[in-house]
């Protein structure tokens, strides 16, 4: 079994969430030392908020827990690529890895348009890693844009 996919699996939860709240379907779940240490899901809608990515609450959650900005040794789970603000995010909050289900073609920032994570003028990079659970992501993303239209 992919050591990826529980932890891709809670991400998923998190952005069925999002769905449900009529939020773009992301889910974000941080992992340190073996465990969960935050959770989340898009809610810039209900914040009236353009930065309540999953992935910034997700940080400000893991980071309120843990008393301190520094994510260092983290792996953060998202169920699609990190934006560009999101992956600037995870660069200045120093996480060991992202983990992602599906590629954001539009708006990525870590891999697809931008690659910010690995870019050798910051001061800190990471490890950008493709993990499960893409099929399961493109179909709730689908869901979401076709009830929109």
């Amino acid at each position: 079994m992919d050591k990826h996919l529980g932890f891709m699996s809670l991400a998923l939860d998190e952005a069925r969430k999002a769905l449900a709240e009529g939020e773009v379907p992301v889910g974000c779940v941080i992992v340190l030392d073996g465990g969960v240490i935050a959770r989340a899901h898009n809610r810039t809608v209900a914040l009236s908020d353009p930065t309540a990515h999953a992935e910034i609450l997700a940080l400000r959650e893991a980071s309120e827990k843990l008393g301190d900005w520094r994510l260092s040794g983290s792996s953060v789970y998202v169920t699609s690529e990190p934006c560009v603000m999101c992956s600037g995010a995870l660069v200045l909050a120093r996480v060991k890895e992202v983990i992602y289900a599906l590629e954001d073609e539009k708006f990525g920032g870590s891999v697809s348009l931008y690659e910010i994570p690995a870019d050798p003028r910051l001061n800190h990079r990471l490890r950008v890693v493709k993990g499960p659970l893409g099929d399961e992501v493109r179909e709730l993303l689908r869901k979401f844009f076709r009830d929109r239209r």
